[in-house]
């Protein structure tokens, strides 16, 4: 094993030495000061050195152990090939471990994923394969960084973060703020969350309204209910009815998330009316928000395009604008950013980001951004050093409702 981190080196020399406390003080070393361990890069200051380490269970040994770097990992995955994953034993010691040469802005969720088994097994990338790993992998005990919530029984995600990461102020709760409310509802048979500032009033309005897609993540999974309750109190948007909807399963979230002109209708038709009777909300598209993420992300900015006399802003976060069709640049893909760059100019404006590990979605979102910014639109354009990323997302989210919403109150 070639060992690249200085403490680890350490390590392993204490123990060729025969030093009998070695292995435990690294353990109480990684504890105190959390883990991964994050060191100076020899050649470049603009960049760390982040190892990731587990402690074998001496009572079931494990064969294998997989650190899986939120998007990092999936592109070797889908290059069939998870070797670069791969931790090593430090040797004398129960330290797996691997590091990764990452630049010093880099944010991300990461896991575990421990097999006893064949190598064969464990470097498996078939889909059937990957999600039964994603459904058992485990978060990094010694982590001192925030933790990301899951869903569907999996085990939360670690959360990287390197010294440059974009600072995420509003992503924790704090319990000196007034907190909103929150209730559950049934829109025309969908479920949909909303959030209430403090101190709403029946006759307060009109409040600006924010429409959240994937609203079963953002609600009762990642709590983004205390980012907005953070955001009111800093005084960073006015107050805000918010309105999580729910994608009611795969195959439907699939088909309303993929340019339904029915879903957008729905949003516009049903949904705004209705939480404008019920909540005060505002029917000013400029002070109106849809924002999602992949497919979320492609379908906000559709929303603006089919309905912006309902829309008037659009915030995507690593919208899927290959749509329809995979293949880069060929006359299937970027359907939606063909429309915005032959139709009449709308009266919207835009908040779009990229992670530069995506690499699916990077070239598209910089095609939009290119498209939109010729024809006159008004476009803020964000890329964030990480991936498809939840961890990522959270803080770009709080920070575009903040720009799109703040001078609208």
């Amino acid at each position: 094993m070639e060992i690249q981190s200085p403490i680890l080196r350490e390590l392993a020399a204490a123990v060729q030495a025969g030093k009998p406390d070695a292995v435990e003080a690294f353990w109480q070393y990684a504890a105190a000061t959390g883990t991964p361990l994050v060191e100076a890069d020899a050649t470049d200051p603009a960049y760390r050195l982040v190892t990731f380490v587990w402690r074998d269970d001496a009572r079931e040994p494990a064969s294998d152990v997989l650190a899986l770097l939120h998007t990092v990992t999936d592109k070797d995955r889908h290059a069939h090939d998870l070797t670069p994953h791969l931790m090593e034993k430090v040797p004398g010691t129960d330290v797996w471990a691997i590091s990764h040469r990452l630049r010093a802005d880099h944010r991300a969720s990461y896991q575990f994923s421990v097999h006893r088994g064949s190598r064969e097994e464990a470097l498996r990338t078939d889909r059937r394969s990957w999600l039964g790993v994603l459904d058992t992998a485990l978060p990094d005990p010694l982590a001192t960084g925030p933790v990301l919530a899951s869903r569907d029984g999996r085990n939360p995600s670690s959360v990287m973060e390197l010294p440059d990461a974009p600072v995420q102020a509003w992503a924790s709760r704090r319990e000196s703020v007034p907190r909103g409310e929150w209730f559950d509802c049934v829109v025309d048979r969908r479920a949909v969350g909303v959030h209430l500032p403090a101190g709403h009033t029946a006759d307060g309005g009109p409040y600006a309204l924010a429409v959240l897609l994937d609203g079963e993540m953002w609600g009762p999974v990642l709590d983004f209910g205390a980012t907005l309750d953070n955001l009111h109190a800093d005084g960073r948007i006015p107050p805000t009815v918010t309105l999580f909807v729910e994608t009611m399963g795969r195959d439907r979230r699939m088909a309303d998330l993929s340019c339904s002109e029915e879903f957008v209708d729905w949003l516009a038709d049903v949904l705004l009316p209705w939480a404008a009777r019920a909540y005060g909300a505002t029917d000013d598209p400029a002070r109106t928000v849809v924002a999602g993420q992949s497919a979320g992300g492609l379908t906000a900015a559709f929303a603006a395009f089919r309905r912006p006399e309902r829309f008037g802003n659009a915030l995507s976060q690593s919208g899927s604008f290959w749509w329809p069709d995979g293949t880069e640049f060929d006359s299937g893909s970027e359907w939606l950013t063909r429309q915005y760059a032959t139709c009449e100019k709308l009266p919207v404006r835009f908040r779009l980001e990229v992670g530069l590990q995506e690499w699916m979605l990077l070239p598209q979102n910089r095609h939009l951004r290119d498209v939109l910014q010729a024809r006159g639109y008004e476009v803020s354009y964000e890329e964030f050093n990480g991936g498809h990323d939840y961890a990522c997302w959270r803080g770009g989210l709080a920070a575009g409702l903040a720009e799109l919403l703040a001078d609208r109150g």
